[in-house]
């Protein structure tokens, strides 16, 4: 993790809170706890706890509810703007973060080279490059992350996703791509 900056009101949290989106297995995931580490580093917190969302906007509500004092979201999420335009957030730190590794997922054997693929928006520029040659694309599923199109696959209601290694793992798939992890800049919300 790079940070390119941090700037907290707080000194010292006994626990930092940090929401972010969920469920377990997501690059957000992942950062918010390389966020959370890097904050005790610099001893902004003693320890800290990820609380993991449905959405980015869930999340978001765990701020204003004061039930956490840090939203880690990924700048490639596309309705980031909405954080940054909201006078109940500040933007508080940002920091580069390698993302887990990415692939196709399968559960079994595909049945059909014309696939239905689920994945979180933000990475679907992704699946051309991994997308093996003897696969087509079918459709497209959006899920709330990548996660969520792991657990669709699990669920036998697509035939492959977009996933991260550690969402791959979590619910049994095996890749049939090569993998690779995204450099990506992450922002960090806390009230105003």
């Amino acid at each position: 993790m790079e940070c390119v900056f941090f700037s907290f009101n707080k000194d010292t949290f006994d626990v930092l809170n940090i929401a972010t989106l969920g469920p377990s297995g997501t690059s957000s995931e992942q950062s918010a706890i390389r966020f959370g580490e890097f904050a005790i580093k610099n001893r902004v917190a003693k320890s800290y706890q990820v609380a993991l969302c449905n959405t980015y906007e869930e999340a978001s509500n765990q701020i204003i509810l004061n039930n956490c004092q840090a939203l880690v979201v990924a700048n490639a999420y596309y309705n980031i703007s909405e954080f940054y335009m909201d006078n109940r957030f500040n933007l508080s730190s940002a920091f580069l973060n390698y993302t887990p590794n990415y692939g196709i997922a399968i559960r079994d054997e595909l049945t059909t080279d014309n696939i239905v693929i689920a994945t979180h928006p933000a990475p679907k520029a992704l699946i051309p490059e991994l997308l093996p040659d003897n696969l087509k694309i079918a459709d497209i599923i959006f899920k709330n992350s990548t996660s969520s199109a792991a657990k669709a696959v699990a669920n036998s209601e697509v035939d492959a996703a977009l996933t991260t290694e550690v969402a791959a793992k979590l619910h049994n798939l095996k890749f049939i791509s090569h993998i690779r992890p995204i450099q990506m800049l992450w922002s960090v919300f806390t009230a105003t």
